[in-house]
């Protein structure tokens, strides 16, 4: 069955260019640099609060750590498809504003060349563009100017990044494994602005469109220490990294102005690479402490300094951030001839920290706690269906003319695992 893993490649390859879809749930924070940030991993992660540097087994793929896929089975295959849902709600002041839209979240694949080297690959997203921004000034409107009369204003944003990832990993000796990812990261954000005023005889309306598209290859190195504590306990140290990188970029920005006589003016037009996009560097660190079969309890630190990114059309608007994350998972009974329900992976975890918006002078602050379920799909099968529940919230103070986001995120995907490379005794 080997033959089939240049298939299985190229395939996921293909679809990572056309199953990935945007979603549509507006967040104004989503105007600047590349959008708002999507949490990284497959559902039982996202379960405990999004912990993974440090996780290994025979039937997940963590891929933000490719050490880990030095734990796959020598016959196994593995197959994770996810769709999620979310919903916003928006607060300023005694403001409010919601929308939620459910979309494809990651499709991954693993499997084993060998007794300790895996092959991981897979497709998620990156970050999300959308909003949708509309305000109207009449006469009866404290921001009313005479001089400038009435208008109203709309700001829309569309589009976001993914990234497609292929990468290996290989025990290097009993207790210790490391590998490497390459990731390719694509696509595009388009923005829009428009000024429509009530005067049409002597003002000119306004209109500026920005358009962001990149592409480009870059590597993750991961690191894992495994020791056995006992016959049944385990813990697992990791470590992972992503160097800073600048990507093949194409920036239009154009800005004009119109009248109502069909007259229009370019104020501004500027195209090319705008010195082109750079991503910071990613250090991530991560514990791992548990129970073969019962219990894990984890623990993630995310560093990215954003203050050395350079963004076309935002500079000045990241800001370093340092994450926390914690997270466990309790099994009952994993093999329960009596209870389902024992069978089943309950989750609990959270994540605090500093978002990488630095607006009106202030970063953005983030955090959230989640919580999620492994569900057994077969007696005797190791698939299973993972579901997850994240609450975020994203504050800003208002005084610095900032809001507040409320995300209510859930997901379910199927995470299957099939025999694929045992060879038949009998036909």
């Amino acid at each position: 069955m080997r033959n089939r893993i240049p298939l299985i490649i190229s395939l996921l390859f293909t679809i990572s260019f056309t199953i990935s879809g945007q979603k549509q749930v507006n967040s104004p924070y989503s105007r600047f640099n590349i959008g708002s940030m999507e949490p990284a991993g497959a559902f039982k992660s996202l379960g405990m609060g999004g912990v993974s540097v440090a996780m290994r087994d025979n039937i997940n793929i963590f891929f933000s750590n490719p050490a880990s896929y030095s734990a796959f089975d020598t016959t196994s295959f593995l197959f994770d498809f996810g769709m999620d849902y979310s919903l916003n709600k928006l607060s300023f002041g005694n403001e409010s504003h919601r929308s939620d839209d459910m979309n494809f979240d990651h499709l991954l694949i693993g499997f084993p060349v060998a007794r300790g080297f895996g092959i991981g690959a897979g497709i998620v997203p990156i970050s999300n563009g959308y909003y949708k921004i509309y305000n109207e000034v009449t006469s009866a409107n404290p921001d009313y100017d005479p001089i400038i009369g009435a208008y109203t204003s709309s700001h829309s944003g569309e589009g976001g990044f993914t990234q497609f990832f292929a990468g290996a990993g290989l025990k290097l000796h009993k207790y210790v494994s490391a590998g490497v990812n390459m990731t390719i990261l694509f696509g595009q954000i388009s923005r829009t602005n428009n000024f429509s005023f009530e005067d049409t005889q002597n003002v000119y309306h306004n209109n500026s469109s920005e358009n962001l598209q990149v592409g480009g290859i870059n590597l993750d190195y991961g690191l894992q220490l495994t020791l056995p504590v006992s016959e049944k306990r385990f813990f697992n140290a990791g470590l992972s990294f992503t160097g800073g990188k600048k990507y093949n970029t194409d920036y239009e920005n154009y800005i004009f102005r119109y009248n109502s006589f069909g007259t229009a003016d370019t104020v501004t037009y500027s195209s090319g690479d705008a010195n082109s996009m750079k991503l910071p560097g990613t250090m991530r660190v991560g514990l791992a402490y548990g129970q073969t079969n019962k219990m894990t309890i984890a623990f993630d630190f995310i560093s990215t300094n954003w203050s050395n990114s350079r963004i076309p059309g935002s500079d000045g608007n990241a800001a370093d951030t340092r994450t926390f994350i914690l997270g466990m998972e309790y099994t009952p009974e994993r093999f329960s001839n009596l209870s389902y329900f024992r069978r089943m992976d309950y989750r609990l975890g959270g994540h605090f920290g500093n978002n990488y918006l630095f607006i009106n002078g202030e970063q953005i602050k983030e955090t959230g706690i989640t919580a999620g379920f492994g569900i057994p799909m077969k007696r005797g099968s190791l698939a299973k269906a993972n579901i997850f529940i994240d609450y975020t919230r994203k504050k800003g103070s208002v005084s610095n003319g900032l809001h507040m986001e409320h995300y209510l995120t859930t997901g379910a995907s199927i995470n299957l695992y099939d025999f694929w490379f045992v060879k038949r005794k009998y036909d």
